[in-house]
């Protein structure tokens, strides 16, 4: 064994990133805070990972992305929509992360909301390649984006340490941005890709790591829209043989560090996932040993907070300027509001705030027909507040942070009352009416996934009662006063997430098209409050659902 020698190199991994560069909430114009007092972006990523670099030695490091980078805040707007990036203006988040020098990244779903253009612009600014190895060309058949990338980060003398990383991407963008990649890209599923790449991959390296969009846990928001699941990084390490480590993007989760076995080889597989928007950096540190070629000897993972460090002012000094012109546009005065506006409460009551969104998304689609409309939409933002006085785009902008457009669709009553049932999952069933604290009636289903129903010319009408069980809770839906039938036809304003299928509603993906002139949503509500000049809480004050148990008003006793 006195020919062995050994090596550790660490591997450092961000993922969902979602255009967070410095520590700062365009919503609310100031640092950005949460709850557990975490801080985002890549300027304090760029201190932790020169930490990292200080500590080992930069030739023994590498850096990887898991992807969606370039969607979810104002800035990313800001450079897709209002200054898009060209050839002569690098967009802010490919400038940081070249600065800080990553080795590589895979394709998040996000990357494709603003279109392939801008994506293959993004692509072209970076100076590392993005990975998506089951991202497929229809007109080729061949991967659209670099599969894998091979880094040679070590010679001593001897054989070189080679490190293949495989690029894997999520199959739901088939369904999300259907209306981007339709006839020009197909998303088949990451096992199956796997398999057919890991193997080449292994056999030009010694260490193989996977940067996958996809969350560990087997689980799909899909249904059948497509045959493979929406997350299952952790089915991937058990089923391909030959990966040494996983990546892990997509679900927003902490995974400090978990093995999974394979199994096939028996071998431990590490996975890790960082906390998303740059919150955390995962630490990933592989031991090996050569003699005429490296092995793999032991491997761990943690993660870094953020929060612990300062943002880098290399950073801040290069892009400066960028955020500053954010901030500056996010600050523009649009109108005036008459009172306050919250939609803190707005996943237990009607409220204004989510009135005026299904108002101005209802008032859109009534253009397009002549059916009664009605509109669908979320409580996407807990923290959404429009303040009394003055209006910027931020206030607006706050209630709506997702890129989605919109679209109207003919539904019968029968098809939304089964609609609305499957949003009334979003609640826990309950034996009376409480008093009861958020956490208690809320299930395991994402604020986004629970849509609420508006009656642009006349009410609709209902209650959700969670003393039922699921499937069994509508009660008294009604249009006008009158209960709806069956058969009774609408147009249904919704964005294009749940249009494309996003949730695994019932018939909404499959209903006729009535309207799609890829309007903006977040857009749109800007634009009503430009020309009204004023927003009047008072026009959007209804009480056309309601939450009960058993016909009683359910209690609901903190906005949790």
């Amino acid at each position: 064994m006195s020919g062995l020698r050994t090596f550790t190199l660490t591997v450092m991994g961000t993922t969902d990133l979602h255009g967070n560069l410095f520590n700062w909430d365009y919503y609310l114009d100031r640092e950005f805070d949460d709850y557990a007092h975490n801080d985002v972006g890549l300027a304090k990523i760029s201190t932790l990972v020169s930490g990292v670099r200080d500590d080992v030695g930069r030739h023994r490091t590498l850096l990887l992305d898991a992807g969606d980078t370039i969607q979810g805040t104002p800035l990313a707007y800001y450079y897709a929509k209002v200054e898009p990036i060209t050839r002569a203006h690098v967009h802010p988040m490919a400038a940081a992360m070249n600065a800080i020098g990553y080795t590589a990244a895979a394709v998040g779903n996000h990357e494709f909301n603003y279109g392939l253009q801008v994506l293959r612009m993004f692509e072209r600014q970076l100076d590392f390649p993005l990975l998506a190895a089951n991202a497929i060309d229809v007109s080729t058949g061949l991967p659209a984006f670099a599969p894998y990338v091979v880094k040679t980060v070590w010679r001593t003398g001897g054989p070189p340490l080679r490190v293949g990383i495989l690029g894997l991407t999520n199959p739901g963008i088939a369904v999300w941005d259907r209306a981007v990649v339709e006839g020009l890209l197909t998303f088949p599923g990451l096992v199956e890709q796997a398999l057919h790449w890991v193997p080449e991959v292994r056999a030009k390296s010694d260490l193989v790591i996977v940067a996958a969009h996809s969350g560990a846990d087997l689980s799909s928001s899909l249904g059948d829209q497509v045959p493979f699941p929406e997350n299952c990084a952790e089915l991937v390490a058990e089923t391909v043989p030959g990966i040494d480590a996983i990546l892990v993007g997509h679900a927003h989760v902490e995974i400090p560090q978990r093995f999974v076995t394979n199994k096939v080889t028996g071998r431990p597989v590490l996975l890790t996932e960082p906390l998303f928007w740059g919150k955390r950096l995962s630490l990933m540190e592989f031991d090996l040993q050569v003699d005429s070629r490296w092995e793999l000897v032991g491997s761990r993972s943690s993660v870094l907070s953020s929060a612990s460090v300062d943002e880098d002012p290399r950073i801040v000094r290069l892009l400066r300027r960028d955020h500053e012109k954010v901030v500056t546009y996010v600050n523009a005065r649009i109108g005036t509001c008459l009172e306050a506006m919250s939609a803190a409460r707005s996943r237990f009551e009607d409220t204004p705030a989510l009135g005026f969104i299904n108002h101005v998304q209802a008032l859109e689609v009534a253009k397009s027909t002549s059916l009664p409309v009605i509109s669908l939409c979320a409580p996407f933002n807990r923290a959404a507040a429009i303040p009394a006085g003055e209006v910027s785009i931020r206030d607006v902008a706050g209630l709506y942070i997702f890129d989605n457009t919109l679209l109207g669709v003919r539904m019968t009553g029968a098809q939304l009352r089964d609609f609305l049932e499957e949003s009334a999952r979003y609640f826990r069933q309950v034996s009376g009416p409480g008093p009861f604290t958020a956490a208690e009636v809320s299930a395991d289903v994402p604020d986004y996934n629970f849509d609420i129903a508006y009656g642009l010319s006349a009410p609709l009408t209902y209650g959700i009662d969670i003393a039922q069980p699921e499937g069994s809770r509508i009660v008294g839906l009604a249009y006008d006063g009158v209960p709806v039938s069956d058969s009774f036809e609408f147009a249904v304003a919704v964005n294009n997430y749940r249009q494309a299928g996003g949730g695994d509603f019932p018939h909404i993906a499959s209903a006729p098209v009535l309207h799609n002139q890829q309007q903006e949503i977040r857009q749109l509500l800007i634009d009503w409050v430009k020309a009204a000049g004023v927003l009047d809480p008072a026009a959007f004050t209804r009480s056309d659902w309601r939450l009960v148990a058993s016909g009683v008003p359910v209690v609901i006793s903190t906005n949790g």
